[in-house]
């Protein structure tokens, strides 16, 4: 009987877990031939089963995580002790980057906030690549092809996963079904805040693939409702710096036609 149950548990998060087949969605269809952009966005809910795919071949495409593999890292940073906590400063070296806001010391919160690419370099140093290797295995989590170098991996192709393995992945975050500690969790957590309303949470990460043509921008994340958790993977072709808000325009004006947010 105990057997029995277990394999339904098992089976219940499987469904919870899987983002199911869906038809091509106009409305979202729509959004992005109004920008005139190449992408795709997937929306999933944890509860109700329904799924939402602009671009379904595109969702099923694997292109470099960029900055969204920050989820990840943080949660294997914290959980290796390559860094205590989302106060835990970093501390700059002096170097001139191409961004301001790199050019301080940072917090590992304000390092995720501003996708600090010399922080988590920092951190992967600690980490090591048999760590990383065992952790993205461990995760499910896109591939990974080798050789790869470990503090360059996830910017330069060497890291790649589609839209629907984002989702997929957010949900195991979400529901914390992955090998890290509560603690882990809870940081990540606080730091993905993007904005908190009475009738939603916003939690979300870009990125930005520079390394790799066509480059690709990305936005991933899940917004929580009193009712369900939609989970949304958004990845666009970057044809310059001015499409880059179309990342959060784009996902943001999905989850409004879905009814998701106002």
């Amino acid at each position: 009987m105990h057997k029995h149950m277990s394999k339904l548990f098992i089976a219940f998060l499987a469904f919870l877990l899987s983002v199911p087949a869906a038809a091509e969605d106009q409305t979202l269809a729509e959004l992005f031939a109004q920008q005139g952009i190449d992408g795709t966005i997937v929306i999933s809910s944890l509860h109700n089963g329904k799924t939402f795919i602009h671009n379904d071949p595109r969702a099923k495409q694997r292109f470099s995580t960029a900055s969204t593999f920050k989820i990840l890292n943080t949660l294997i940073s914290l959980e290796e002790k390559a860094i205590s906590g989302k106060d835990d400063v970093l501390k700059w070296d002096g170097h001139i980057y191409d961004f301001p806001d790199w050019n301080r010391d940072q917090t590992l919160e304000s390092a995720f906030k501003v996708s600090c690419v010399w922080c988590y370099q920092a951190l992967a140093r600690q980490v090591g690549a048999e760590k990383y290797r065992n952790y993205l295995r461990k995760s499910v989590y896109g591939e990974l092809r080798e050789p790869f170098e470990e503090t360059t991996f996830w910017l330069d192709g060497s890291l790649q996963i589609s839209a629907i393995e984002q989702v997929n992945f957010l949900k195991k975050v979400h529901l914390r079904t992955l090998p890290f500690s509560a603690s882990s969790y809870e940081t990540l957590r606080q730091i993905m805040l993007i904005e908190q309303t009475p009738a939603f949470t916003l939690r979300a990460k870009t990125g930005w693939a520079t390394r790799v043509k066509p480059q690709v921008g990305w936005y991933v994340g899940h917004v929580e409702t009193p009712t369900d958790v939609w989970f949304f993977a958004t990845n666009i072709e970057v044809r310059d710096e001015k499409d880059l808000p179309l990342r959060q325009k784009l996902t943001r004006k999905a989850l409004q036609a879905k009814g998701i947010i106002e």
